[in-house]
């Protein structure tokens, strides 16, 4: 079986393959599928219906911990069947999770991306911090700081390299070499803390290929 994941930490390289039972899942379901060619985890809420809060989805890796360094994987997210209108596709990795309300987050809003409205396509990408900073305060007292634009489909295979120091982040999209988004002062300092695949209310999210490189 090819490994979906790869952990790089601290200069060792261990691989595993990703299934559920190495993912602690919060207000999430996830089922191991084939998805467009590659052996994948598809995600979605445990209650899309009940649930409107748009960071409690993720799931969580056990035993990795992560300070500096990098995470890289393809996703894809989409509206479900039954989300609401203001749903994107929301999908992403939280990372440095110190409790399942306590993490660092950049996330894709695939239908964005090639949105006719201008304004909808400058936020495609977001950056977040929970609980502090959720998206709606970081738009309302930082207006275009956080989030940008990238090209996106919905449902199609997106590379994503996320790349952390301290607290700084960058993100790479679909192999870039100039980052699509800059963080310079990340909200938890330079903390340590999990890696946890992440979607948004409505999401029916794919996941692969997932790389963590540790300093």
């Amino acid at each position: 079986m090819i490994p979906l994941l790869m952990l790089l930490l601290s200069g060792a390289l261990a691989a595993q393959s990703l299934d559920v039972s190495k993912l602690e899942l919060v207000n999430s379901k996830a089922d191991a599928v084939s998805y467009q060619g590659k052996k994948a985890i598809r995600l979605t809420q445990a209650d899309q219906k009940a649930n409107q809060d748009l960071d409690m989805s993720i799931a969580i890796l056990k035993g990795v911990k992560f300070r500096n360094g990098e995470v890289e994987l393809d996703l894809a997210g989409e509206p479900g069947a039954s989300a609401a209108a203001a749903a994107r596709g929301f999908v992403g990795v939280a990372f440095r999770v110190q409790e399942a309300r306590r993490f660092e987050c950049i996330y894709l809003r695939p239908t964005n991306g090639r949105a006719d409205d201008q304004v909808r396509r400058n936020h495609s990408i977001q950056y977040e911090s929970i609980p502090d900073f959720p998206w709606f305060r970081l738009r309302k007292e930082s207006p275009e700081q956080y989030e940008s634009y990238v090209d996106l489909q919905p449902a199609v295979w997106t590379h994503y390299r996320l790349s952390v120091k301290d607290t700084k982040a960058r993100l790479f999209v679909n192999g870039a070499t100039q980052p699509s988004l800059v963080v310079n002062d990340l909200k938890l300092g330079a903390s340590e803390g999990g890696v946890a695949l992440w979607i948004g209310p409505g999401t029916l999210a794919h996941f692969s290929g997932l790389v963590i490189r540790g300093e």
